[in-house]
């Protein structure tokens, strides 16, 4: 009785292991979690062309003069500065070397290095601007520039032409030397002298030339005159004109009396 029961239950055990291991193959796997593709972070904008002033200066006119001033005085450093590692940029104005020979009275010998520097300063807007952009830009009078305080320009945009007033100088921008965000170089044909170191005791302009008035050409007159003088004999032409009439009437006549004493 011992053995059959003892089958039993090693039997039952055995179903019992069978059927656990059917119901865990039969079961549905589980679900697999699916983890969310990563979103590429876009690009970085390229950063732009580092912009040498040095170069730029010393290739692209005569500005040999505004550009030893930047290297006298170190401003130089400060100019690359603002222009490639800010975001507004920099605009500056830069006279030819004649405009700097031409400047006697104010003289800028007499400036202490301090004064020279607020007027290098005084050359440049710590913003970039375009052409177009002086005709909002003259609606903001005054408008501050690298020297800060005082140092202020005016502007003026007149059929596209852009006007610069810092009180002493009255100029205009003739040429665009390099216009390319964040650096914008326009060439004027005057130093900008600011009040803040030169005063507001300004010298009037000087007047405009008077047009030259028409001149009578002296080689005319003599051509005039000598068509008179050709058209109207001179005394003594006329003296032998009478000389010879007389001497040919006087023949005739001696003719006409040998004629009549031969018949008689």
């Amino acid at each position: 009785m011992q053995f059959p029961r003892a089958f039993v239950v090693i039997c039952s055990a055995l179903f019992l292991c069978s059927t656990l291991t059917y119901g865990q193959q039969a079961s549905p796997p589980a679900p697999i979690a699916m983890t969310p593709t990563p979103t590429p972070a876009p690009a970085p904008a390229p950063a732009p062309e580092y912009v040498n002033l040095t170069y730029l200066l010393s290739v692209a006119g005569p500005f040999h003069t505004f550009l030893n001033y930047l290297e006298s005085t170190k401003l130089i450093d400060t100019f690359q500065n603002q222009a490639n590692n800010t975001e507004q940029g920099i605009t500056i104005f830069v006279p030819k070397d004649s405009s700097f020979k031409g400047l006697k009275k104010p003289s800028l010998s007499n400036l202490s290095d301090e004064q020279l520097k607020s007027l290098i300063l005084f050359h440049a807007l710590p913003k970039y601007y375009a052409l177009s952009d002086f005709n909002e830009l003259s609606t903001k009078d005054p408008v501050s520039t690298l020297a800060g305080g005082q140092y202020t320009l005016n502007f003026t945009d007149k059929s596209g032409t852009v006007h610069v007033d810092s009180g002493w100088s009255r100029t205009k921008v003739t040429s665009a030397v390099h216009s390319t965000d964040p650096v914008a170089i326009y060439e004027v044909d005057k130093v900008l002298l600011p009040e803040a170191i030169f005063g507001t005791d300004i010298p009037p302009m000087p007047a405009p030339a008077p047009a030259p008035t028409p001149d009578i050409s002296p080689a005319a007159d003599s051509k005039e005159g000598g068509s008179s003088s050709k058209a109207l004999p001179s005394s003594s032409s006329c003296h032998r004109i009478v000389e010879l009439s007389l001497s040919v009437w006087s023949q005739l006549v001696l003719a006409v009396f040998g004629g009549l004493v031969l018949l008689s």
